[in-house]
């Protein structure tokens, strides 16, 4: 049995404007390799480059520090993928800060004890480990405001699908 190579055609994510049709060529161009320059680097267009982080920021999330409450859609619609979660991580973080600029900042922190009844001292100390950000699992400092959305993911392997549910914060109590 050999192997079926499928070519990608139309991009059916795209609307049929003039710059989706030329994005959609584009990516097209990136599939066959005609793009790239003579050291195999793609050429991005400068309508999509991004000077820094604030500017991809502000070009995803347009007027996201004006309103306390955006719809659901809002959010879902717009996505920035990272490959390492410190990335996410240091996005997550400046988003926050643009997100109502004037609302105070929560610092969440995670419960962190170690039990010691065999009388075995631990190898690493609990400030080490707080500073490790594993996949899968919560940081061990979650930083939220009033009104920002927690949007949680789960990849439904069974049903080849992604569940998502968003949960926005609307107060936080301190208990001691």
């Amino acid at each position: 049995m050999g192997t079926k190579f499928l070519h990608l055609r139309q991009n059916m994510c795209l609307g049929h404007s003039e710059a989706n049709n030329e994005h959609a060529q584009w990516l097209l161009e990136i599939g066959t390799g005609s793009t790239m320059d003579d050291n195999e680097m793609i050429q991005v267009p400068q309508s999509i480059v991004c000077a820094n982080l604030n500017g991809l920021i502000n070009r995803i999330y347009p007027g996201i520090g004006n309103s306390r409450a955006q719809d659901d859609q809002y959010f879902l619609n717009r996505i920035i993928l990272c490959p390492r979660n410190n990335q996410v991580h240091d996005i997550n973080k400046a988003i926050l800060q643009q997100f109502s600029p004037t609302t105070e900042v929560h610092m969440l922190r995670s419960v962190d004890s170690v039990s010691e009844e065999d009388g075995m001292h631990h190898a690493y100390p609990t400030e080490f480990l707080q500073q490790l950000n594993a996949g899968g699992l919560p940081p061990a400092l979650l930083c939220l405001k009033v009104g920002s959305p927690v949007i949680c993911w789960n990849l439904d392997l069974m049903q080849a699908c992604m569940v998502h549910v968003i949960l926005y914060c609307f107060t936080f109590y301190c208990s001691r």
